[in-house]
């Protein structure tokens, strides 16, 4: 497999609950914390998420702001890889997940995708209890989405279900809602926070790694902190117990960001508004460069 091109910042500020602040703030934080050194910067996407209101069509939040958001992620990312760089997408929520799938799957074809988060993401605009953007980016990315948004980020499946792994997920009442899902979807690995309580998690990652390269194809690495447990890291929306150490994500994470599979990276929804002293903010950026660089 190739050498990587250049770890390059992208900005994706962000918000799926419709108002300004919040996660929308977290790219210009991160980028201030991570540095310059070894990071490429590519600036920031300029389209917001604002409105309070579902639409009534699909159950979706501020719908025609994600449209065109996600036309911006996809092109943005396309560039970027179509180039030769490894975009490191700085959220802003998950609701950017669908467009950069689809922006690198536009210029480099079929790949793998690592998603470490505390949900399975699988909602739809009729099971969601928010209507947040950033219930449904696994759906989406599936097909599983309203088809206006399907043509903007075209052929589904972005990811082929069997390239999936999902990593992390303990939301009960999400299984709940979601139920018969995941079942049936053909998803290649879910690792439930269960699952992972005494395994060897560096064995874990490096298999994750191994499996999503095998046969010389890459793949895309995304992390929403809320698969660290609340004490862990505050600095989130939606808190959950019961999450990862940041030690045991490390452990994780490292083998995945150190590939030279990975084609490109995002992390979500690191809301500064609930990091006074930087605490969570310094050492999320003190993993993705430690790690990224590694």
């Amino acid at each position: 497999m190739a050498d990587r091109g250049p770890l390059t910042l992208l900005g994706v500020p962000i918000d799926s609950v419709g108002t300004a602040g919040g996660t929308e703030l977290g790219p210009n934080v991160l980028r201030q914390l991570l540095g310059p050194e070894g990071f490429e910067d590519a600036g920031d996407t300029s389209r917001k998420i604002r409105g309070l209101e579902r639409d009534r069509a699909n159950g979706w939040l501020a719908f025609d702001d994600i449209l065109a958001m996600t036309g911006e992620v996809r092109g943005r990312v396309a560039d970027l890889t179509a180039a030769g760089k490894v975009p490191v997408l700085l959220g802003g929520c998950c609701t950017l997940l669908p467009g950069a799938l689809a922006g690198a799957r536009d210029s480099l074809g079929e790949f793998g995708l690592a998603y470490f988060d505390g949900h399975l993401d699988l909602f739809t605009g009729l099971t969601s209890p928010t209507g947040e953007g950033a219930d449904f980016p696994v759906a989406a990315s599936l097909g599983m989405a309203p088809d206006p948004l399907l043509e903007v980020i075209g052929e589904t499946p972005v990811v082929a279900p069997g390239r999936m792994s999902l990593v992390g997920a303990r939301d009960k009442e999400e299984l709940q809602l979601i139920s018969p899902l995941p079942e049936g979807l053909g998803i290649g690995r879910i690792e439930f926070r269960d699952d992972l309580r005494h395994a060897d998690l560096n064995e874990v990652g490096a298999s994750l790694e191994a499996e999503l390269t095998d046969g010389g194809s890459g793949f895309w690495l995304h992390l929403d902190v809320d698969v660290l447990d609340r004490e862990a890291f505050p600095a989130t929306d939606y808190l959950m117990p019961d999450g990862l150490s940041m030690d045991e994500l490390r452990a994780l994470f490292a083998p995945l960001a150190s590939s030279p599979g990975l084609i490109g990276v995002d992390v979500t929804c690191f809301n500064p508004e609930k990091d006074p002293d930087e605490r969570c903010g310094t050492e999320l950026a003190e993993l993705l460069r430690g790690t990224l660089n590694g």
